[in-house]
């Protein structure tokens, strides 16, 4: 049996472990992640629907047998606490669990991409189990979070404005205003809910075909930056602005369709150039940020970030590894796809020998230049089993459908 093959079935067990009567928790086995994040949940439940895509050339589906329907009850669980826990005023919460005594709160908010990763999960779960009931169930909550997005707009050009911390990289690095992660997320969200021409307008101010100045993509760079917003003084030309890689935020571009066939054949080929998928697919950014750079803030010496290759700073991390793999799927980089999925494969096969796993840990990051396990990397984690799933199985039926 092929590595790839073998990763596939052990990304299932570990869901197994994650999926808890109220949803998927982010950490399958006692001590870790006890709780459920709407980014995690979401992202591995992508990768459970995709096991239900029909096989390529064929009308057949995967047959998840009594472990998919296991996932698909985490799947639904977790969009109904998510959104049974929305806030007055319409905002998904980034987390609902008892997961750390030194929080006020079992809901925590605090995030942007929280909201629109629970509405992208929900058309995914509607389109995937053929279930237009969900949609109309979650109506009212679906409605309110769409308004609570529209309110993240301040400058009403339909660009989503966020402060630092409330996506993903919620501890480093600094980035704010218009955050190419939560921009691609927000064109599908758009697209998922019929708001065609108004996703029409995001991408082309993001893209810089009209109201340049409010542009993502730089083409001297040959991809997104991170990040843009309004500055004075010295800082004020865009040349001038934050340049370093988020890969997540520039494959999610790639995946929504955010990025033009031109804007992402540049995008992967600046991954392979600079190396972003060796050891294994792919770091979190590129190149890594170190004291004194001009982009370094003195809070990061509060995590475990202020290490380069470590955590959030270039560390590997194997959910965007998924998002890698199938971002070459998409452009129909098949071989290249089959190459990288075998890579992925050996980086959550990796384990240290805590809590009884000899291997197959499905860690959380990897040390970005030796591709060890370090620092508080925790096993068994939900959007590295899920997001494998994605990317084996997008390559496996050669489609990518849940971002549309």
């Amino acid at each position: 049996m092929k590595i790839s093959d073998q990763a596939n079935k052990e990304a299932t067990k570990v869901l197994e472990h994650c999926a808890k009567e109220t949803g998927f928790y982010a950490s399958g086995l006692p001590g870790g992640y006890e709780a459920t994040w709407a980014r995690d949940s979401m992202i591995s439940s992508l990768g459970v629907a995709t096991t239900e895509q029909p096989r390529a050339n064929s009308r057949k589906r995967f047959d998840g047998g009594v472990t998919g329907n296991k996932l698909k009850i985490a799947f639904r669980k977790s969009l109904e606490l998510l959104s049974k826990n929305q806030s007055k005023h319409g905002q998904i919460p980034n987390a609902v669990g008892s997961y750390n005594i030194e929080r006020r709160s079992d809901v925590t908010f605090n995030s942007i991409d929280s909201t629109l990763w629970w509405i992208i999960g929900l058309h995914a779960y509607s389109k995937t189990y053929k279930d237009k009931s969900i949609l109309k169930k979650h109506t009212k909550h679906l409605k309110a979070a769409l308004t609570w997005l529209e309110y993240q707009d301040p400058n009403e050009d339909s660009l989503l404005v966020q402060q630092p911390t409330m996506d993903w990289e919620d501890a480093f690095p600094h980035k704010y205003g218009r955050v190419i992660n939560t921009e691609a997320l927000y064109y599908a969200v758009l697209n998922l809910t019929d708001q065609n021409k108004k996703a029409e307008h995001l991408k082309k101010i993001v893209n810089g075909e009209k109201e340049k100045y409010l542009s993502l993509y730089d083409s001297k760079l040959g991809h997104y930056r991170p990040w843009v917003w309004k500055t004075h003084g010295p800082d004020s030309k865009m040349k001038e602005q934050e340049s370093w890689f988020d890969t997540t935020g520039n494959l999610l571009a790639i995946l929504t369709g955010l990025a033009t066939p031109k804007i992402a054949k540049s995008i992967l080929k600046h991954i392979e150039k600079n190396k972003i998928n060796r050891p294994y697919p792919c770091r979190a950014i590129y190149p890594p940020i170190k004291e004194g750079d001009r982009e370094w803030h003195n809070y990061f010496d509060e995590c475990e970030a202020r290490k380069v290759y470590h955590y959030l700073n270039a560390g590997i991390w194997p959910f965007i590894g998924g998002l890698y793999v199938a971002a070459l799927v998409k452009t129909k980089q098949f071989a290249k796809a089959k190459r990288e999925l075998e890579l992925l494969a050996k980086a959550n096969q990796k384990a240290r020998g805590e809590q009884g796993i000899k291997e197959w840990g499905f860690y959380e990051w990897l040390n970005g230049k030796t591709g060890k396990i370090e620092g508080s990397a925790s096993p068994y984690q939900a959007w590295s089993a899920g997001s494998y799933l994605y990317a084996y199985n997008s390559l496996k039926t050669r489609q990518i459908s849940d971002f549309t």
